[in-house]
């Protein structure tokens, strides 16, 4: 196509690069080596993208994981979503190294990747990306938010419940679930009591759950372990850290196998 073309080349399409992306993610490779394979697999293409070119327009990709609304047939009822948070880390060197030569004040740190979870097709509905110093409990409104942006971009869903363990505790995420009028399926901690400062929907679960039992029953609360399943077939597909030195990059490349993964769900 470029052949006698004046001016600019034509680009590859987003489409072949996110492949590309998927392959190198899935197989954990280097951008040189993801080269070396596009390369040696498609000798029917006149040309292929260099190792840099895959790096640059990949953090360049908008990256979304979710479906559209015609895919969605089955899954328009009442959405209950699991909500909870892991550690990446930022670097596959094992700590053998940090005590060996004493380098614990060079650690770099972690990822903290925030997820809220269709707790019944298991899909990633919302994903945040920050460091270890952010609380979990001031994540949530943010992922709620992204799932609301999707039900107003034509998707039929109206979220029933959003299960959360005590991190999750505080006056604004229950007043955030009351606004947008879902029911809370948060642990409240143990020495919590009712009080008039408290947001209402808040002095209710902490009511309910003196009879803690009755109330997980009622809630289905133990399905809120359904997010440390997408958790752990992340991390045992795609291995525990990122590959990414940027922080900007790291975010890229989590969305990248959080789309990743949603996609392989939904073919299995």
């Amino acid at each position: 196509m470029n052949e006698g073309k004046e001016g600019r080349k034509y680009r590859y399409p987003d489409s072949l690069i996110l492949v590309i992306g998927y392959i190198r993610v899935y197989l954990h490779l280097p951008y040189r080596q993801t080269e070396g394979i596009i390369k040696a697999t498609g000798k029917s293409l006149p040309n292929h993208p260099s190792y840099s070119q895959i790096s640059r327009r990949i953090n360049n990709l908008d990256i979304d994981g979710s479906r559209s609304s015609s895919e969605l047939d089955g899954d328009n009822d009442d959405l209950v979503m699991a909500v909870d948070s892991t550690g990446i880390k930022v670097t596959d060197r094992g700590q053998w190294m940090y005590e060996k030569w004493n380098v614990k004040n060079k650690k770099k740190g972690y990822l903290k990747i925030h997820v809220a979870v269709n707790i019944k097709t298991k899909e990633i509905l919302a994903l945040e990306v920050t460091d270890e110093r952010v609380h979990d409990g001031r994540v949530m409104d943010k992922l709620l938010k992204r799932v609301v942006k999707r039900n107003n971009n034509g998707y039929a869903i109206k979220i029933k419940s959003v299960l959360a363990d005590g991190a999750y505790d505080s006056n604004e995420n229950f007043k955030c679930l009351e606004e947008n009028k879902i029911q809370p399926g948060i642990k409240a901690r143990k020495n919590s009591i009712i009080s008039a400062k408290n947001a209402s929907s808040r002095n209710r679960e902490v009511r309910s759950q003196k009879d803690f039992p009755r109330w997980k029953k009622k809630i289905k609360y133990g399905k809120r372990w359904i997010a440390e399943t997408a958790f752990s077939s992340m991390k045992r597909t795609y291995g525990e850290y990122v590959s990414a030195t940027r922080f900007q990059n790291m975010v890229k490349e989590m969305a990248l196998k959080v789309s990743l993964y949603n996609l392989l769900g939904r073919l299995s």
